[in-house]
């Protein structure tokens, strides 16, 4: 508690209450200013009525804590002689001095301003009334005076007022194209910006629809991989299949081929045999009709003993289908 004492006492200095001159009030001055002064007088001077000490301490721990309630606890510690409800009526008090002082300073910044304002334009009204004057004085001495050295000086006079009013003029001028030529560089300048952020956007939107492409491309080439993958094993499924048919098939179209000749051979055994009883002595040999042929005895010499041969030729999907049916029909046989 005393450190905290000697530290209050030593920041008074800056902490103090900003101080009201009691100048006599100026008739022009805003009421803001008078209302000051009126808050003061009314509500106990500059410390609102507490002594100097307690003020300067109110202000330490209400500015410590930026005038949040929960400084009312450390402010009722440092000063128990006051109630919460006192603290909370100064906080209230304190407020409304800010706020006065606000306004009292805004009503002073506004009224110095309408000042400069209303002098500025007595200025040149006065100096158009002079530069008038001037002109009309000009042309009256220029009618009075017929010489030639009075009506030179005359035009001279007026030469020279034409140039400075040129000159105000041009300096007008120059001051509004210089305004001018800030205000589009301020707007050329927005615009950049805008575009700059519209380029950066679309080239957001740009590489991000360059990712979903290739993230796409990459799914569907994946895809194509796993469906050509799919495809090259039913590929090797459906030709292991095949040739496995097609081996059976083709013996048993080998078989069906023996029994055919073997059935031919018989018929012709028994052409043969008849033929011999129709022609009574005619000389003929019957072991030809039984004995193979060369291309056949070629043929059986690569048939294994499972009756399966070599494939000597690859059959067309229509030569399959042949095939199969045969072979149904050899298996119903």
């Amino acid at each position: 508690m005393e450190n905290l004492s000697l530290a209050v006492k030593s920041d008074l200095k800056l902490h103090t209450a900003p101080t009201v001159k009691t100048n006599p009030p100026d008739r022009d001055l805003p009421a803001e200013v008078l209302a000051v002064e009126v808050f003061l007088l009314k509500t106990g001077g500059p410390c609102g009525g507490w002594d100097k000490y307690d003020h300067q301490t109110f202000l330490k721990v209400w500015t410590k804590h930026s005038g949040q309630q929960v400084y009312r606890k450390e402010a009722k510690l440092y000063l128990p002689g006051k109630t919460l409800e006192e603290i909370e009526q100064h906080e209230d008090w304190h407020q409304e001095l800010i706020y006065l002082q606000d306004s009292k300073r805004e009503a002073i910044q506004r009224w110095k301003a309408s000042k400069h304002q209303k002098r500025q334009n007595r200025i040149q009204s006065q100096e158009a009334e002079e530069a008038e004057k001037s002109e009309r004085e000009a042309k009256v001495q220029a009618k009075q005076h017929r010489t030639e050295q009075e009506r030179r000086e005359a035009e001279l006079q007026l030469e020279k007022w034409r140039e400075e009013k040129q000159r105000i003029e041009e300096q007008e001028e120059e001051q509004r194209l210089a305004e001018e030529i800030q205000k589009r560089k301020k707007a050329k300048e927005e615009r950049r910006r805008q575009m700059e952020v519209k380029l950066t956007i679309e080239e957001q939107l740009r590489l991000k629809k360059e990712e979903e492409e290739e993230q796409w491309r990459r799914k569907r080439e994946k895809e194509q991989r796993e469906m050509d993958e799919r495809r090259r094993e039913a590929t090797i499924g459906i030709q292991r299949f095949n040739e496995r048919d097609l081996l059976k098939v083709e013996a048993k179209l080998q078989e069906r081929q023996r029994r055919e000749k073997e059935e031919e051979e018989r018929q012709r055994r028994i052409t043969a045999k008849l033929k011999e009883k129709v022609d009574g002595n005619v000389s003929r040999d019957p072991s030809r009709l039984t004995r193979p042929t060369k291309g056949w005895e070629e043929r059986m010499k690569h048939i294994g003993p499972t009756g399966g041969g070599p494939v000597l030729q690859m059959f067309h999907r229509s030569d399959c289908n042949n095939y199969r049916f045969l072979f149904n029909n050899s298996l119903k046989d």
